[in-house]
């Protein structure tokens, strides 16, 4: 038997990489060769393998060599001794080298939403990039029937010239079926296309329903003309519509629509529902919008469904505009409504059912001398106009000054009496513009953004503390008409000023749209109230 000092031991155990092979011999047993002395391997043996090799040893003694069922054991033993694979990252957070500048020229120069310099919103709401061969696999086997059961001609629309915007329909009418539970949502063109689509759609949706039950109900407040509303387009009826047009297969094409439950059926038929109006919106107008839900989906505003519940009404006992009286107007009336050369406004029919023609009992009362230059003064008002008489200007003018005052008459001074004699219905139609308005600026600046990203971003920059406070930095709330009994709790108590003064700013948007246009509306939001705050201030 051979001993070792203590010293030498330890000069053992750091020189243990150099002895391949030590003995001992003991009386008790006998180790095989080839242990490697060193502390931090004899925590985790190196033996485990060789162990796993002596057990399916073992297991396959009595079998012979080339036998199946013998190599088949080694496998599935060899398969449990290796350790679980590490997970890789996924590829999104995997870094990619950028493009050279080059590629990404070619890259933005190629992309179908630089190709159109004529009609700049529907560019920017075409695919990033062209279609692939699995997008057209689904044009060529569906798109007939889409086209078919909304009415539309069935030959392609790139056989139109490209003056026309409807060159485009077929792309975009594609876009719009592709909802984010389907098949092609995965592919980032597709999916990007659709949300800017339904973004889009919506406030399209809104802002035609609007003008329609405004000019069918001259007299109705807008509470009761919400519920209208809702009761055309909102989310839980949109099912009944598309099963109407024989839609539903396209959206569910594996399930029957009727037997899902709510929260996996009304998500994606209203992102289709959406995108299809912004594809016709785009395309063909609001005409088309008008034609579409009202002939192929078969809306009817007279249905019981569609009625608002019973509540006690004010009595309304100053006049209508004669376009008005005794009839309720139609949606092929509106559709096809085109005002004459020399009408006043750009939108006419409109205006009179938000202005009640009895406003001119308050021209030329205190308000009309004292208020209005200095409002006129802060909007830019009047903007000069090309009319082919000096009388028409005239009128205009004076029509312009009303409306500016409906729009800082405060339901608190004359609603009871006279309930049309306030803000109400313009802002309401000022609401729904300033949507869309901003809805198109911000899909015109940011090209490659998705829906979700920028209905985020549409709803904080038209939160209405914001919209009331723009109007609050031109000191335009000091024009608005309380009557006597509020008036000094409206004007010290912020709770009750601040919605006031949101409701002046947004009819004052509904008035120049329904006397300017939509341009008007432009220039109000980014130019004189500054909605995205991108202007200089001024230093004090």
């Amino acid at each position: 038997m051979e001993l070792y000092s203590s010293s030498s031991s330890s000069s053992l155990l750091r020189v243990s990489g150099q002895c391949p092979e030590i003995s001992f011999s003991s009386s008790v047993s006998q180790f095989p060769s080839g242990i490697q002395l060193n502390a931090s391997i004899l925590s985790k043996p190196r033996f485990q393998s060789l162990r796993i090799c002596a057990s399916v040893a073992a297991e396959t003694q009595g079998l012979p060599r080339d036998s199946p069922q013998r190599l088949l054991k080694e496998l599935a033993q060899r398969k449990q001794a290796t350790g679980p694979k590490k997970k890789l990252p996924p590829k999104r957070f995997i870094l990619r080298p950028p493009l050279d500048d080059k590629k990404l020229a070619e890259r933005f120069l190629n992309s179908p939403q630089l190709s159109l310099k004529s009609f700049p919103l529907l560019s920017s709401c075409l695919p990033p990039s062209k279609l692939n061969n699995a997008d057209k696999t689904w044009i060529d086997e569906y798109l007939l029937e889409v086209k078919q059961a909304l009415g539309y001609s069935l030959e392609p629309s790139e056989s139109l010239s490209d003056e026309k915007p409807a060159k485009h329909f077929d792309t975009l009418l594609y876009l719009a079926f592709q909802h984010p539970s389907c098949d092609r949502a995965r592919a980032r063109h597709v999916k990007n296309g659709h949300s800017r689509l339904w973004f889009l759609g919506q406030y399209v949706l809104e802002l035609a329903i609007t003008e329609f039950f405004l000019q069918r109900y001259p007299r109705e407040p807008p509470g009761p003309m919400r519920e209208r509303v809702f009761a055309l387009i909102g989310k839980r009826y949109l099912p009944k519509w598309i099963k109407a047009a024989n839609l539903q297969n396209l959206i569910f094409p594996y399930d029957d629509m009727d037997k899902l439950i709510r929260k996996d059926r009304e998500p994606p038929v209203k992102s289709v529902f959406w995108a299809l109006f912004g594809a016709i919106y785009l395309c063909y107008g609001m005409p088309e919008v008008y034609r579409v839900l009202f002939e192929v989906f078969g809306m009817d505003p007279d249905s019981e469904d569609c009625q608002p519940r019973a509540r006690r009404q004010l009595e309304d006992v100053d006049y209508v505009s004669v376009e008005f009286e005794g009839k309720k107007l139609n949606w092929q009336d509106i559709a096809t409504y085109k005002p004459p050369e020399d009408a006043l406004f750009a939108h006419p029919r409109l205006f009179r059912a938000c202005v009640p023609p009895g406003m001119h009992r308050f021209r030329g009362n205190i308000w009309d001398f004292d208020s209005k230059p200095k409002v006129m003064q802060a909007l830019g008002y009047p903007l000069p106009m090309n009319d082919r008489i000096r009388e028409i200007t005239e009128a205009r003018n004076i029509e312009l000054g009303l409306g500016l005052q409906l729009c800082f008459l405060h339901p608190s001074k004359h609603k009871f009496e006279h309930p049309r004699f306030c803000f109400e219905r313009l802002e309401y139609v000022g609401q729904k513009i300033q949507d869309i308005a901003m809805a198109e600026r911000l899909l015109m600046k940011h090209l490659d953004a998705p829906g979700l990203w920028l209905q985020e971003k549409h709803r904080r920059l038209l939160m209405n503390k914001f919209c009331g406070r723009y109007l609050r930095e031109k000191r335009l709330h000091n024009f608005i008409i309380y009557s006597e009994e509020v008036h000094d709790r409206y004007e010290h108590n912020r709770r009750l000023r601040n919605p006031a003064t949101t409701a002046v700013q947004q009819a004052i948007h509904g008035l120049a749209y329904t006397i300017y246009g939509k341009p008007d509306v432009r220039r109000l939001m980014f130019e004189v109230f500054d909605f995205e705050q991108i202007q200089p201030k001024a230093v004090v």
